[in-house]
Formats: structure tokens, C-alpha cells, sequence
């Protein structure tokens, strides 16, 4: 994988977390971050002053929250991620499988690539 998509694959990543996050629980922490996605307080820390220098989120206290910009661009990936998904259950894949491909796949994917799946699968 190229530096760049890896670059965006672990913003997008901190981004679709924190949206899950917020979407079954009424406040997001850091430390639920990390749990989530199974990475240190540390790197969390790391990912979340990246995220406020972009405007990606924001930060009341203890709480993390998205802006309009952040929730905008996590809303995206999910949406991505979530065809992707349906995409492959179509081909057969196992739920396991397309799963866990969806999640590497949503970020390396162009827009021409990610149309053609929504009109094959009549969306």
C-alpha cells in the first residue's frame, strides 16, 4: 500500500470510529477510539490532534465531536465501506470476508470504480 493511502486510510479509519461511536453512545472519549479500533492511547492522541488541525473534529472537554466537515467526510467513507460490503455479499463472498475486504478496499477505491458497483447493484 502506498504512503498515501495509508495516510488516509488511518484518518478515515479515526473518522468512520468516531461517527460509529457517537451514532450508540451520547459522548465519544479517546479511549473508546482506541478500543474500537484496537490501537493505543498514544496513537489515538496522535490521530485526534491531526484531526482537530483539519477541522475534522472538535474537542468539549473530555468529548470528542465531529464537526459538519468531519461527520460529512466519515458519513462518506461508511456509506463507501457499507456498498462495498453489499457489493461483495453479492459475489458470494462470506459475510466474515467482506467484511474485513471492505474495510482495506473503502479506502483505495476511486469514485469510477465505487459508481460502477452502485449501478450494478441498482443503486
Amino acid at each position: 500500500m502506498n504512503t498515501y493511502a495509508k495516510y488516509h486510510q488511518s484518518e478515515e479509519d479515526y473518522l468512520e470510529s468516531i461517527l460509529l461511536i457517537s451514532e450508540r453512545q451520547p459522548v465519544v472519549h479517546r479511549i473508546d477510539v482506541a478500543r474500537d479500533l484496537g490501537v493505543s492511547g498514544a496513537a489515538v492522541n496522535k490521530a485526534v490532534k491531526i484531526l482537530l488541525e483539519k477541522g475534522y473534529v472538535e474537542e468539549e472537554g473530555k468529548h470528542i465531536i465531529l464537526t459538519g466537515a468531519g461527520a460529512k467526510y466519515a458519513r462518506e467513507v461508511f456509506e463507501k465501506h457499507c456498498l462495498i460490503k453489499e457489493f461483495l455479499l453479492s459475489l458470494g463472498v462470506s459475510e466474515q470476508a467482506a467484511e474485513v475486504d471492505a474495510c482495506h478496499m473503502e479506502h483505495l477505491l476511486s469514485e469510477e470504480t465505487v459508481l460502477a458497483m452502485k449501478n450494478r447493484l441498482g443503486k
